[in-house]
């Protein structure tokens, strides 16, 4: 699979939690297949989502194809406004 979501299933944040599933909702609306990734499990996914983005200090979502960087939430919000989803993907 591609497409590489990285989120959390622990945060007190309300606007990660609702970037979190706006991301995953457009992403299932538009029948692209994903995978979740949940760095709660242990502070080393955190550090690889941290090291595959170059940004020491990313927070989820972060958005992978495969271990290609595609962006965070605002750069998926901005393909979704172009509509430019597949190729912010990497798909197209």
């Amino acid at each position: 699979m591609g497409v590489k979501l990285y989120y959390t299933t622990v945060t007190a944040s309300r606007e990660v939690k609702s970037q979190q599933a706006e991301v995953m909702r457009i992403l299932e609306s538009k029948s692209i297949q994903f995978e979740l990734i949940d760095i709660s499990v242990g502070g080393s996914v955190r550090d690889e989502m941290r090291s595959k983005s170059g940004n020491p200090t990313a927070v989820p979502p972060q958005i992978f194809n495969e271990d290609q960087y595609c962006g965070n939430y605002e750069m998926f919000a901005e393909a979704v406004e172009a509509d430019t989803v597949e190729q912010f993907l990497k798909m197209a």
